[in-house]
This record gives C-alpha cells, structure tokens and sequence, in this order.
C-alpha cells in the first residue's frame, strides 16, 4: 500500500500537503526545506521541478523557479540530492512539474528512478488523459508510482468521475481557473467543494490555489480532506534566510 493511501487512512481531515519548489532559495536548500515541512506538520510535501514555462504557477512560485533554474536546479540534479532522502524524510513526497522535464529526461526512466529513490507520486498537470491512458498511465502504475489528476469548478461530474477513476492517491481540486497564489472568494469555493464531496469519489481531495493561512485552510478542508499550500510558503521562505525558522513561524498558526 503507499505512504498516500496509509496516510489517508490514519488521518483524512485536515491533511495539509505544502508545496515547495526543488532548488529554491539554494540550490542545496531542497532536503532542508523537505525535514522542515516533515518537522513543522506538513503530511505530505509537493516538490516542484522548476520548468521556464509553467502553465498553472502564479507569479511567487514562477520567481522561485526561475531562482532554482538560476541555481543549477534540473531534473538530473534533483535526483542526486534526493538519493537516500528516505533515511531523512518518512512523510509521502509527490513531484509536481511538466511533461518536457520527464520527457528530456525520459519519461521510463524518470518514473523508475523517481521510485527507486523513494518518491510516491507525480503532478503532471499537462498530461492529457487519453496520453495518460494510452501509454504514461501503464508506465506510472508500474513503477508504483501514485498520479494525481486535477479538477477545477468547469470540470463536468462525468468528465470528475472519469478522472477520479485513472487517479490514485487524491484529487488535486483546483478552486479556480487561475493560476497559484490568486487570491480567492471562499464563499464560490465552498459551494464547489461541496458539491465535489457529494459526487462520493473513490479518491480523497484536497484543495489548492489560493489556501495561505489558517482561514483558508480550515475554509478549504470543510468539504474535503485537506488542503494544499504553495504561494504563501515559498513568500515566507523568500523573507528569510533561515529555512527552519520561517517554516516554523509559517506553519504554527496554520495548524494551531
């Protein structure tokens, strides 16, 4: 069974998976930020590949890649610092970046070294679904590798129910069609969560875009089963020159 799955099995309210980008503020930072998260009550930590074109990444998180790109931060680079990240790291640990990224770095050999290492799933936000089952899909699942589909309130019930069944792990449940970091009506979010949690998925949910303090989190988890931080996270890392001490001033208030 994945870490995901035992993780939604042990606790499924108030899961907060946060966002960080690989490489970013240093390009030796990655490990750092990750034992922070784990450290401070993060249950699940998204590491994003820093990618110079980003479809859904609002302005903070795309500054922080273009600082990690700067830094020397690739693909190949990041799987050198996640080598024996187990030993360190026990919470489940998800990449979130762009089809070119696997792709350059080959997409079969990006999944098996990704779950060598000890990584539990992959965001790929532009991975089509009849790509995904026509050929990605059979190779994620045999690397064992967990795929999270996203949603957003224009997504049909049909087109939800289909993406739900190809998904494993969660739902990313986008709470507007905008980019990261926006901020949000909670109010139109709320109905939309709602209505998701009635359609009963066989996958849990959890809410990103635009969740930044403890409002919104707990706003963002009345409906699902948690929330997803980015923005705000990665502005409080840019305000300080020491990792541990923002993260924990960062998350305290979020989780207390």
């Amino acid at each position: 069974m994945s870490r995901i799955r035992i993780l939604f099995q042990k606790k499924n309210k108030k899961v907060l998976n946060v966002y960080c980008t690989a490489g970013f503020p240093q390009l030796n930072s990655t490990i750092e930020v990750m034992q922070a998260l784990e450290k401070n009550g993060a249950d699940i930590i998204e590491l994003g590949m820093p990618y110079s074109d980003p479809l859904a990444d609002g302005p903070v998180i795309q500054a922080s890649s273009m600082v990690a790109i700067q830094n020397g931060m690739t693909v190949k680079e990041l799987f050198r610092q996640l080598k024996g990240f187990r030993e360190k790291i026990s919470v489940p640990v998800v990449l979130m970046g762009y089809m070119n990224s696997a792709l350059q770095y080959g997409f079969e050999k990006f999944c098996e070294d990704a779950s060598a290492l000890g990584v539990d799933g992959l965001i790929l936000p532009d991975l089509p679904i009849h790509e995904f089952d026509s050929y990605y899909g059979a190779i994620i699942k045999k690397n064992n590798l967990d795929f999270i589909f996203l949603v957003t309130p224009e997504t049909s019930e049909d087109r939800i129910r289909e993406l739900d069944k190809r998904s494993s792990g969660f739902i990313y449940a986008v709470s507007s069609s905008s980019t990261t970091g926006s901020d949000k009506d909670m109010s139109h979010v709320d109905a939309y969560l709602k209505k998701l949690s009635g359609y009963k998925l066989n996958n849990p949910v959890l809410v990103g875009f635009g969740i930044k303090d403890k409002e919104s989190f707990e706003k963002a988890s009345r409906h699902t089963n948690g929330a997803i931080i980015g923005s705000a996270y990665i502005k409080a890392l840019q305000q300080s020159n020491d990792v541990a001490k923002a993260t924990k001033e960062f998350l305290e208030p979020v989780l207390n």
